[in-house]
């Protein structure tokens, strides 16, 4: 079984553009998997609920309400400091235990993901998911 980690950018990013995530990962994803989130995610996603752009809070509120309505796995972290690179370097570090594919509109973390060649499912045209191996 696989494990999806969806980054918050790609939360914020989806939303804003309405693509329904969990029928678009059906659609893509022939395979057993679950979707996960790390902690830190959370943090980020309530600060931008808070002081974000207008429909970057709307999208932020929509994408806790998502985790808790879908039972997302949240996977802990050991770090207690939660910056934004801090969160992609546990995110680099969390797929070199597993089986992984991570969600992100993030250029430098696409890049250093496939470096490590681990699959990435990305946004495409507004108006679908893609996963990329």
């Amino acid at each position: 079984m696989k494990n999806i980690i969806i980054d918050t950018n790609f939360f914020v990013s989806a939303i804003r553009f309405k693509i329904d995530i969990f029928s678009e990962l059906q659609r893509i994803c022939n395979f057993k998997y679950t979707v996960c989130i790390v902690d830190g995610i959370i943090d980020e996603l309530e600060k931008l609920a808070g002081t974000g752009k207008p429909k970057d809070k709307i999208a932020a509120r929509i994408s806790l309400e998502l985790i808790n309505k879908k039972k997302i796995k949240i996977t802990k972290t050991s770090s207690k400091n939660k910056r934004v690179k801090n969160i992609d370097l546990l995110i680099l570090n969390l797929i070199k235990k597993g089986n992984f594919i991570v969600a992100t509109q993030d250029k430098e973390l696409k890049r250093e993901i496939r470096k490590k060649g681990v699959p990435i499912i990305v946004l495409r045209q507004k108006k679908y998911l893609k996963l990329i191996i």
